[in-house]
């Protein structure tokens, strides 16, 4: 920690040095000009701007790399931060490159700009102002919002189609969440907040501990159209009337406990965890009376559908809990 003197001039200037050891390490020189990023707790955040700075690239070798090996690598590299990433071989194969191009679709901003017979370069062109954090998590709800709903319909109706139209929207909830844990990581390495005007550190951190449950939200909505897409017969409707019941209250909730969070709302917060521990005692119920069902099958299935619903209300109160935390730096 070093300090700096506040020093006037001109009259109506303050001025303070800057660590040399610092603009020499980052490569500032005489002349240059720095950007002043205003943070909303009053901090200062001092950024260089360097023209025609370097893209942060990293080199991989995939050579024997294949499968689910390369593509955790890839998603690797991208929420580490890396702009460009270079894969080389001696012969890149085909299905290397079916699974890069594949990884490429489930994140947001890398594209392919390159590839030959032995190097495929994938460049992020995101700009991250594009999509703040807080729009980004405001996103994953909204579509894991419409998954739930759908999911449930898919279940009521027995559509198959519509099952798997759920099914294919977790991976825009996936992007999302791989891109927030990309900006959250980059903030804790010291770069640019793309909405510091708007957003601290700490709120950053509380929105990308909410994009977390939200993630597997939207993993319960499509083990529920997984079930759906393999029903032959419709519910027993007294059955499915309770289950569409216990979800729509459920996600409710869970839509209380977002709004609480970007409000700041601790009453409400509170409210969300004391409304999800009262659901136990229906949870109970509806699982005895799937047990009074004929087929065995059915179920089984239907168990796994309240469990995961059970499982969506202990994420809800996850997001009320962050709440919590979040709003206590406003008491």
């Amino acid at each position: 920690m070093e300090t700096r003197k506040v020093q006037q001039t001109g009259g109506s200037t303050f001025i303070i040095s800057l660590p040399k050891q610092w603009a020499e390490k980052v490569g500032i020189k005489t002349g240059m000009r720095v950007s002043l990023l205003t943070q909303p707790d009053g901090k200062l955040v001092i950024d260089p701007i360097l023209e025609g700075q370097a893209l942060k690239t990293k080199k991989i070798d995939i050579t024997d790399c294949e499968g689910n090996a390369l593509e955790r690598d890839i998603i690797a590299a991208y929420i580490y931060g890396y702009d460009r990433i270079e894969f080389t071989s001696k012969r890149i194969l085909s299905e290397q490159k079916q699974i890069i191009r594949k990884v490429c679709y489930k994140l947001i901003g890398p594209e392919i700009i390159e590839e030959s017979a032995n190097c495929v370069v994938i460049q992020d062109l995101l700009n991250p102002s594009e999509l703040p954090i807080k729009k980004g998590v405001h996103r994953m709800f909204l579509i894991t919002s419409s998954m739930q709903e759908d999911a449930i319909r898919a279940l009521r109706t027995v559509d198959h189609d519509l099952a798997l139209d759920v099914s294919q929207r977790d991976d825009e909830v996936d992007r999302l969440y791989l891109m927030i844990s990309k900006q959250f990581r980059s903030v804790l390495c010291g770069g640019r907040i793309p909405d510091s005007s708007e957003t601290s550190i700490e709120e950053y951190h509380d929105f990308r501990m909410a994009a977390s449950p939200l993630e597997r939200i939207a993993d319960h909505a499509q083990r529920i159209a997984n079930v759906a897409s393999k029903l032959e017969t419709a519910v027993r409707a007294d059955v499915m009337e309770e289950i569409e019941d216990l979800s729509n209250t459920y996600m409710e909730l869970v839509k209380q406990a977002m709004d609480s969070l970007y409000n700041a709302d601790t009453p409400l917060a509170n409210k969300v965890i004391d409304g999800i521990n009262s659901m136990r005692p229906r949870v109970k119920e509806l699982n005895a009376s799937i047990l009074n069902l004929e087929s065995h099958e059915t179920m089984i299935s239907l168990g796994m559908v309240v469990d995961s619903l059970s499982r969506i209300g202990d994420l809800g109160s996850n997001i009320a809990e962050v709440a919590i935390n979040s709003s206590i730096r406003d008491k």
